[in-house]
């Protein structure tokens, strides 16, 4: 087995490759341009608003990409301007990067173009966006670090890879198989320094998680993969990463990529790449629900690897043209009746969050004016509110029964106190506080004000174990510590207060709050100064129902429902 030198006579330059790429970035544009921004975007967007080391959900590259096309651009093609030019050059460093394996140019087009995952990410600014880049920036300058162990490549690899765990914590996975494919490495002293230099630029990031309690990693390998397994995950899974890489040709290259042959060192990387993050998340599927496109990753080794295959004798099906062809076809008339707003695509969940919100947003400012508007459903409309109006005055209230997020940690809580707000929601018109309503296609929300808001969403609950073995109806003493986040005295005190606080044990199961207790008013004697420390012992009674649970300590403030203040503790009663 021979390496394939990286002077060797290189494949003339192929005019359908400029063409292609430029339509490919025309196409992205268009959509960016034309479509609303998504929930997600929206909540990226307000990261870029908040600049910082880390944040509770992503590392913060994502941000970096918003805030550079922003700042040309105010509307949701700047969000996504980075995104656009990104993914049209990785798909040229792609071309690069195989022209040395003599890969035909029509045949580069009909593979990549035809990933669907890859349009997704064509244009919209996600964490997976910078992700992508960086991948391919990777592969491209490890390619050229095989043949050549310089300072320079070092150097380079070094920041890039920073770069892809600044962008995604996927990225490692990456790094790692890269390293399984060839431990040859591990004798380079280059490779040490590349490791030094990533974590050194990676280091502001690892404090920014210390100082916060390490929010991220509790979130991602706690928190999120808590719930209960479903066989539903394992088995969708496969499925979709069929769709991901192409609805008709997907299997095609499933199979053409992971029977191909080691070439070289560098075709090896790729290989074990597109099996390795794949089947990781395979694995990964056995814990809890995998969303598709955290495999996105593996498709640049695994297009690259087909490709490399097909340029060998009787590897490509004399019909894969034709086939490949229809299934562009089938993406790009989703792509255009997306653009258009095909009116059965707005009957379609994942499709309705790109119409109809930018109206709505207003609508809620003309009502709200410029006083703070506090959402409690999560932080995706929120988000859409803040981008909409160009404002950071849309707060996400994080209910017990949902989960933490960035606006927990954000200051604009601290603003919200004691003033007056309006608040949305689009579950049902509360009578105390609704008194508007608006529709869209989206659905139906509800709007009202309420008066001396008081919250405590930062508070953050510390027990000694998050794991406990309890009998039907033990008591057990929770010694909750917590410290005082605001930059302001803090008091749970209901005297001469127009909202009373409570602090609440819940047990859920799943989803569902299957009990509810209700501390003394001895908490309501708690004052705390900035920073100050305090100490509370709540006696909770375990279900009678033997199972697992989830316990969250909640505070309630009226009208809210009360909000996530600890990390689950998980309870087995038996």
């Amino acid at each position: 087995m021979q390496d394939t030198s990286l002077n060797s006579a290189p494949v003339k330059y192929n005019k359908p490759i400029i063409y292609f790429l430029l339509l490919w970035a025309l196409l992205n544009a268009v959509q960016a341009f034309t479509l609303e921004i998504h929930a997600d975007e929206a909540y990226y967007w307000v990261y870029s608003r908040f600049l910082d080391w880390g944040y509770y959900d992503h590392p913060p590259m994502v941000a970096v990409f918003i805030k550079a096309g922003y700042s040309l651009i105010h509307n949701e093609f700047g969000a996504r301007l980075f995104t656009v030019m990104s993914t049209t050059t990785s798909l040229y460093l792609m071309w690069l990067m195989l022209k040395r394996y003599k890969v035909d140019a029509i045949n580069f087009i009909l593979v990549v173009s035809g990933i669907f995952v890859f349009h997704i990410y064509g244009f919209t600014t996600t964490p997976d966006a910078p992700l992508l880049f960086f991948t391919v920036l990777f592969l491209y300058f490890y390619q050229q670090y095989i043949e050549e162990d310089s300072l320079k490549l070092a150097i380079i690899l070094g920041v890039v890879i920073a770069c892809l765990l600044y962008s995604k914590y996927h990225g490692i996975l990456l790094v790692a198989f890269t390293l399984v494919s060839n431990i040859k490495l591990l004798k380079r002293g280059s490779f040490y320094g590349i490791v030094m230099l990533a974590l050194a630029l990676y280091a502001p990031h690892i404090i920014w998680q210390a100082e916060h309690g390490f929010p991220s990693l509790s979130y991602h390998l706690s928190e999120r993969s808590n719930e209960q397994y479903n066989f539903e995950y394992t088995y969708v899974y496969p499925l979709g990463q069929l769709l991901m890489a192409g609805p008709l040709i997907g299997w095609l290259l499933f199979y053409k990529g992971f029977t191909a042959k080691v070439q070289d060192t560098f075709t090896r990387v790729l290989l074990v790449n597109a099996i390795g993050i794949l089947a990781f998340f395979f694995l990964t599927s056995f814990k809890g629900e995998v969303q598709l496109h955290w495999a996105l990753i593996a498709y640049v080794p695994l297009a690259m690897v087909v490709l490399i295959r097909f340029t060998q004798p009787g590897a490509k099906p004399k019909w894969f043209n034709r086939l490949a062809v229809i299934n562009i076809g089938m993406i790009v008339i989703l792509r255009v009746a997306l653009i258009i707003a095909f009116p059965p695509l707005l009957k379609v969940d994942a499709m309705r969050s790109f119409f109809g919100f930018k109206d709505w947003a207003h609508l809620i400012h003309e009502k709200a004016g410029d006083n703070y508007v506090i959402f409690n459903e999560g932080f995706q409309n929120p988000s859409k509110y803040n981008f909409y109006n160009n404002t950071t005055r849309g707060f996400d209230y994080d209910a017990r029964y949902y989960r933490r997020t960035q606006y927990d940690i954000w200051p604009i809580e601290d603003s919200i106190q004691h003033k007056r707000v309006y608040v949305v929601n689009n579950t049902f018109p509360d009578r105390a506080i609704s008194t508007d309503s608006m529709k869209i296609y989206a659905g139906t929300w509800y709007g009202g004000w309420v008066d001396d808001v008081r919250t405590y969403q930062k508070i953050d609950f510390q027990v000694e174990s998050y794991k406990e073995i309890l009998t039907p109806g033990q008591k057990k003493d929770f010694d909750l510590t917590f410290k005082n986040p605001y930059p302001f005295p803090i008091s749970f005190t209901n005297t001469n207060q127009k909202h009373k606080v409570f602090l609440e044990a819940c047990f859920f199961k799943s989803i569902n709050q299957v009990d509810m207790q209700q501390s003394g008013d001895s908490f309501n004697r708690i004052s705390l100064k900035t920073g100050e420390t305090g100490h509370f012992k709540f006696n909770v009674t375990a279900p009678m129902q033997p199972g697992k649970y989830e316990l969250i300590f909640s505070i309630r403030t009226e009208p809210f429902p009360g909000g996530r203040n600890n990390k689950i503790i998980n309870i087995t009663v038996k």
